[in-house]
């Protein structure tokens, strides 16, 4: 077959694959607290649906796999899907994005079922904060999950914190701190117009000069280093001397689109050319007939865009006052 290169010369080895749009959390840039309908399982891709879709998708050139939700530890047969993936030829890296509270009991499992590494969404380092911004579900638990990686053999292990003005911006110095303290990769994350309308969006977007000014402020240089295993559009930096590192992701002010090498697959078995676009391919249908997948995934890739134009659809947006509304849960972060 051949391999998946979109009509803008990029090569897609990268599939992030939504197992399920729950959550045991509520983040406040995520989604609403209450009243959230979600699919229900019938809807959702079984274990054995995936490792196909998967094994096509192998044959295509990807090679590299990240398992996203909602929580993909809410699902009780998680461990078999990442067994059934990592068996799968020519997959050579599994990843998870993961809030953590699971984590602790399923990390060992997960490791021995091929599990390669993983992204630990952490926004705050004060409990109390957390419940603000979580809504729900204990700090301490998200800590005792990132140990259990950690005696897990997990490596690297990485620190995913959505920067939200007047909620966490105090504590970046904290998180540089801790990415000199811990072998642990801290990476800010600029926060995205997904599920938000404008102003509420606006009203929380910091742009991440602000962690690069207190980076300089602290008593260590900081050095850029290339070769954060599976650091994708992550600019990364650590401080001489010191056990992590930390990176920025900045979709916003810095778009990377131009390196883009991913695609994305929903919980209900949607593939999407990108993330913050409405365009996507039913592949459910079709999981029993290989070629009818492979031309599914041509077709996302003749689909896909140059560029996913945030920010510029934003600035249109304000000024006609249309809202910007769109979940992220069944997509994944």
């Amino acid at each position: 077959m051949s391999k998946l290169i979109d009509r803008f010369g990029r090569t897609h080895d990268y599939l992030r694959i939504s197992v399920t749009d729950q959550c045991n959390l509520r983040c406040v840039y995520c989604m609403p607290e209450e009243g959230l309908e979600f699919l229900p399982n019938d809807k959702m891709m079984t274990a054995e649906e995936i490792v196909k879709i998967v094994r096509v998708g192998a044959k295509l050139g990807i090679r590299k796999i990240r398992i996203t939700g909602g929580e993909p530890l809410v699902r009780g047969d998680i461990v078999d899907i990442v067994s059934g993936i990592a068996a799968v030829e020519g997959i050579e890296d599994i990843a998870m994005t993961t809030n953590g509270i699971l984590l602790a009991k399923k990390a060992a499992a997960l490791r021995q079922a091929g599990l390669t590494r993983v992204n630990i969404s952490l926004d705050t380092l004060d409990a109390s904060k957390f419940r603000m911004i979580a809504r729900r579900g204990e700090l301490a638990k998200v800590q005792e999950g990132i140990e259990a990686a950690a005696e897990a053999g997990f490596s690297p292990i990485k620190l995913n914190c959505v920067l939200l003005k007047g909620m966490n911006d105090a504590e970046i110095e904290s998180f540089l701190r801790l990415s000199y303290e811990k072998p642990l990769h801290v990476r800010f994350i600029e926060y995205m117009p997904i599920g938000h309308d404008d102003e509420g969006w606006r009203s929380m977007y910091l742009p991440l000069d602000r962690v690069r000014e207190t980076a300089a402020g602290l008593p260590w240089a900081a050095e850029p280093i290339p070769d954060v295993k599976g650091n994708g559009p992550s600019e990364d930096w650590r401080f001489v001397g010191g056990k992590g590192s930390f990176g920025l992701i900045h979709p916003i002010s810095d778009q990377f689109c131009a390196k883009c090498n991913r695609l994305r697959l929903t919980a209900d078995g949607q593939l999407k050319p990108c993330l913050y676009w409405v365009d996507e391919l039913n592949l459910r249908p079709w999981v029993d007939d290989e070629e009818a997948l492979a031309r599914i995934f041509f077709r996302a890739l003749d689909i896909k865009p140059e560029n996913h134009e945030m920010a510029a659809r934003l600035a249109q947006e304000a000024q006609s006052h249309e809202p910007t509304a769109r979940r992220m849960s069944q997509i994944g972060g």
